[in-house]
């Protein structure tokens, strides 16, 4: 009888230069049309950028602080109660803060125009260490709206 092959039985191998899991995380989200090796030079040209201009930490200790910053506590979520659909806040599952943090800072990396996408993915990965940039917006705005309709918590499933 043939095993069954399922996402979850697939072990995610750590990458090469870092051995880090999350690294080749980030390098799965950051591929296009299958080019793994393009995202994995797109990435460790990335951190050599930030190796560079960050003095004071390392560039993997850089990335690992950013994704952390960039994580959300809290989202909003659509719920329809007796015709109305009101934004309750709930608390964010430890791999959907990680999913996020993810994509908000993979956005705003491709968001910007006019450099490499190393240039811009190290700026951003540096922005959100330091705390600010287009992703640690995105993080604030969530977390505001969730502030905002903490009224409506009660209705949480």
């Amino acid at each position: 009888m043939a095993k069954k092959f399922t996402a979850s039985s697939q072990q995610l191998k750590p990458d090469a230069k870092y051995n880090s899991k999350l690294v080749s995380r980030f390098v799965n989200c950051l591929m296009w049309d299958g080019k793994k090796s393009t995202a994995q030079q797109v990435f460790y040209d990335a951190m050599d950028i930030i190796g560079k201009n960050v003095k004071d930490a390392e560039a993997l200790e850089v990335f690992e602080k950013a994704i952390n910053n960039v994580k959300p506590l809290l989202e909003v979520r659509s719920k329809r109660i007796g015709g109305a659909s009101y934004q309750v806040p709930m608390q964010v599952s430890s791999k959907r803060q990680q999913s996020l943090a993810f994509r908000w800072i993979l956005a705003s990396a491709r968001g910007k125009k006019g450099k490499p996408m190393c240039q811009r993915l190290a700026s951003e990965l540096i922005d959100a260490f330091n705390e600010h940039g287009t992703a640690m917006t995105t993080r604030e705005n969530i977390h505001r709206m969730a502030e905002a309709n903490k009224a409506f918590a009660h209705f949480a499933w």
